[in-house]
């Protein structure tokens, strides 16, 4: 199978999963889907390391062989994606969201990755304290893997150390994980919409100043 490349796409979250909530771009204005198809999905996962050369190959023949199956791996990422931007959306708008709130977003996620559990196996070696293989099946290696981080990133992480590229300010609405010394990080890229927004205001300014020049 061969690998479509998104080259355009940015990949700033600082996590897979929330690289994941960036493939829809602007996230807030009802901006251009990036996982259009197995074959983007498959690129982006190989691009953010979530699988490797080999497993991409794996993903691609077990796709091949069992009619429909790329469809529904394409579907449960895109399932755990909206699941998580919900999650991460309430919280962001209010840091102590109702249960309510984002009760649809927690069970779909967790059908999911009850789902992935299920295809997933302990192991252990001798000496070794026992891991979890997640990703039994190549053909939902990818969201089945997503699904687990999602979890482990609303488990773990300090949910404000996420934040959001200020859409108010002209930002993207994207997310990432803010792991700056001092928790000062604004924008998704500051060579981006940090930088088209001071462009903006160092033009507003610039209007401003000629109509005051020119009233005076």
């Amino acid at each position: 199978m061969s690998v479509e490349r998104k080259p355009d796409l940015r990949i700033v979250g600082g996590h897979p999963v929330l690289d994941l909530v960036n493939t829809v771009t602007p996230r807030r204005r009802g901006g251009r889907e990036h996982l259009t198809s197995p074959t983007a999905l498959l690129a982006w996962s190989q691009r953010v390391g979530l699988v490797g050369a080999g497993e991409v190959r794996a993903i691609g023949a077990a796709w091949r062989a069992r009619s429909g199956s790329a469809g529904q791996a394409l579907h449960a990422t895109l399932d755990v994606r909206e699941s998580v931007y919900g999650i991460v959306a309430a919280r962001l708008a209010d840091p102590t969201p109702k249960p309510g709130a984002t009760a649809a977003a927690l069970e779909h996620l967790t059908l999911r990755w009850a789902a992935a559990t299920a295809r997933s196996t302990l192991v252990a070696a001798a000496h070794q304290p026992a891991d979890v293989v997640v990703g039994t099946d190549p053909a939902f290696v990818v969201p089945d893997r997503l699904a687990f981080a999602a979890v482990e990133l609303l488990r773990s992480v300090d949910p404000g150390h996420v934040k959001e590229c200020p859409v108010s300010e002209g930002g993207c609405g994207w997310l990432f994980l803010d792991q700056s010394r001092n928790g000062s990080r604004r924008w998704c890229a500051m060579a981006d919409c940090g930088a088209q927004a001071k462009a903006r205001k160092l033009t507003a300014r610039r209007r401003a100043a000629r109509a005051s020049t020119v009233r005076g």
